[in-house]
């Protein structure tokens, strides 16, 4: 999904997805599940959806603001508490992603980062299966933000869907770096889909002729 706030269609297309146009992200990703079930490319609920860093971001954004759409999201280092760890001027990519985000010092930007930050979004709602991948060593995102959303996620899912974190204590930011390291950790991703597909009896089904 090339989503407002990527640089894929130009410099147009970025400037609409940053600071106070920053909703058009989630807008375009949410609309971009719909058509694949408008066009019965998929059914609603059986969406798989992964992102990581500021994409993790948009995952958690998209999973408050329409849960029935997904089977399960996968959020990799995710950078949920936008809006606290924009505030801490102690870590290190803060003052740097003024520009990108806002300066929450100031009401206005403030308002609009509460109004979709993942973790301050969290409602009484039945979730998606969510799945967490943090790194203890992580210095870009640290790895308590996806920790506090997903305490707040478990008290607050009305639904009977998993929400997993798990936290590699040997990598950071980029995940494991050994030479295989990455290829497990996407095995490991891929065989929670599946298996969620296989309990459900549920498969995508093909658009229709």
């Amino acid at each position: 999904a090339h989503v407002r706030g990527g640089s894929d269609m130009g410099m147009p297309w970025y400037e609409n997805g940053k600071l106070l146009n920053k909703r058009n992200t989630f807008d375009d990703f949410i609309a971009c599940a719909d058509y694949l079930v408008a066009e019965k490319y998929v059914e609603s609920g059986n969406i798989v959806a992964q992102g990581g860093s500021a994409g993790g971001l948009l995952m958690g954004a998209v999973a408050n603001m329409r849960p029935e759409l997904f089977k399960a999201v996968i959020l990799d280092v995710p950078f949920v508490d936008i809006v606290n760890t924009m505030l801490d001027e102690s870590l290190p990519l803060t003052t740097l992603e003024y520009d990108e985000w806002g300066n929450p010092n100031q009401k206005k930007a403030y308002d609009y980062l509460k109004s979709y930050s993942p973790y301050d979004n969290v409602q009484p709602q039945a979730y998606p299966n969510l799945f967490f991948f943090t790194g203890l060593n992580d210095r870009n995102v640290p790895y308590w933000e996806a920790a506090k959303m997903v305490a707040r996620l478990r008290a607050a899912n009305t639904g009977p869907n998993t929400i997993l974190l798990r936290t590699d204590f040997n990598s950071g930011h980029g995940g494991g770096s050994g030479r295989y390291d990455g290829l497990r950790e996407l095995a490991y991703k891929m065989a929670l889909v599946f298996d969620l597909f296989e309990k459900s009896k549920t498969a995508v089904k093909p658009p229709a002729p």
